[in-house]
């Protein structure tokens, strides 16, 4: 409905999975809260839900998208993107929990942006909708670990004076310190090199690379760097995933600890660095599939040395998903795949006896097909938990328990 047909106020009932308000009559109302009033042309009274925004940036950084709305407003909305992909493929959980909610200040990885002329430097997000960076001058929802490197970052980048800067700084809190690799750009000559060593140095850094365009590059590195998973110290290489909070990654551990109880075999597909793998190997065999090589050779690794009862493959479930009598060995299979989804390794899961998968997502719509499948097969979604680890933005996470009810007829 376009503003011009509106004669009338309305209220905001609900968020739209993209973060826009929406009223009965089906208008969409950017940055506004459940019980705002909208007028005509568009100016929003503010109703009990509607917060005052904690970042002096909001809304122009698109590092957030929904700090207008309070913590109930913004639990409804995580519970909701959920639950209506659920509902969209006909699913309902036996048990659909409350959701978890990651707090303020906690991520632990971020990717700024930074440009520069001259002495002239801005590194934060970038706007929504737009290439322009925001010179953040604070953040909510980084770790004050990440956004105590900012300034240090811009300093540094002020210092060189070049016509022309353009890079990316993916960081990581690690449990040496900060993890941070630039791209796109490399140091001229051997007086901005020692610059950046100083840098690396004098902030501290647990590791600094640098990423030409042919990969990250180890420029500074005093010890090997690792982050601890499941109690294990796992060597991290270089821009690998990690989830984004502490406290998001314990929430979905203690549902796959939680739900798979008693397994003493379990698969965990598209296992990364193993936090699945490691979160489950004090109490069972985790067999653990990745197809990165160096994410694959990081849990081997940090298995050998910790002697954890895991058993990594490098394997590529895309093309080469495990079968229905390779699954039928385990008792238990954790998934935890790209925001795509898993369609091909989820088919074979339906046609095997495995009976309990927790199926872990970033992506609630992708998850809802591949969920469907499932029952289909003759799984019943046992438990649905939705996960809040990005913090107001409209990014959802999940998971879920799917229990084998009826025995496949071979």
């Amino acid at each position: 409905m376009t503003e011009s047909l509106v004669t009338e106020n309305e209220t905001i009932l609900r968020i739209a999975a993209k973060g826009d308000g929406i009223t009965a009559s089906g208008r969409h109302v950017a940055r506004s809260a459940p019980g705002d009033i909208v007028a005509p042309d568009g100016a929003i009274t503010p109703g009990p839900h509607h917060a005052t925004p904690p970042c002096r940036h909001f809304p122009k950084c698109g590092g957030c998208q929904l700090q207008q709305l309070d913590e109930e407003s913004w639990t409804d909305f995580v519970r909701d993107r959920v639950a209506n992909a659920a509902e969209g493929q006909g699913l309902k959980p036996v048990y659909f929990e409350q959701p978890h909610l990651s707090p303020p200040h906690s991520r632990r990885r971020a990717t700024l942006h930074a440009e520069g002329r001259g002495k002239s430097v801005r590194i934060g997000f970038r706007e929504g909708r737009s290439h322009a960076i925001v010179d953040m001058q604070e953040c909510t929802i980084m770790s004050p670990a990440l956004f105590a490197m900012v300034a240090p970052l811009r300093r540094y980048f002020a210092s060189l004076g070049r016509k022309k800067l353009s890079a990316d700084v993916h960081m990581t809190l690690t449990d040496k310190g900060v993890d941070c690799n630039v791209k796109g750009f490399v140091p001229d000559g051997l007086a901005e090199t020692e610059a950046l060593l100083e840098f690396a140095q004098g902030s501290g850094l647990a590791r600094l690379t640098m990423d030409d365009g042919y990969g990250p590059e180890t420029h500074w590195e005093p010890e090997p760097v690792t982050v601890t998973l499941g109690g294990v110290p796992v060597p991290l290489p270089p821009g690998n995933f990690l989830q984004p909070t502490v406290e998001g990654e314990a929430a979905l551990t203690d549902a796959v600890r939680e739900w798979l109880a008693g397994a003493k075999r379990v698969a965990d597909l598209f296992s990364g660095l193993g936090t699945f793998a490691f979160a489950l190997s004090d109490r069972a065999k985790v067999f653990a599939a990745e197809g990165a090589r160096d994410a694959h050779f990081a849990c081997k690794s940090a298995a050998g040395t910790a002697q954890r009862q895991v058993f990594a493959q490098h394997r590529d479930l895309f093309r080469n998903p495990l079968m229905g009598e390779e699954l039928d060995k385990f008792d238990a299979v954790v998934l935890d795949p790209p925001r795509a989804g898993a369609r091909e390794q989820v088919a074979r899961l339906a046609e095997s006896c495995v009976p309990r998968i927790c199926y872990i997502s970033c992506n609630p719509a992708s998850w809802a097909k591949d969920a469907a499948m499932l029952v289909a097969a003759g799984y019943r979604l046992e438990r649905l938990r939705p996960v809040g680890q990005f913090r107001w933005s409209t990014h959802v996470e999940l998971a879920s328990l799917f229990v084998r009810e009826d025995p496949v007829v071979s």
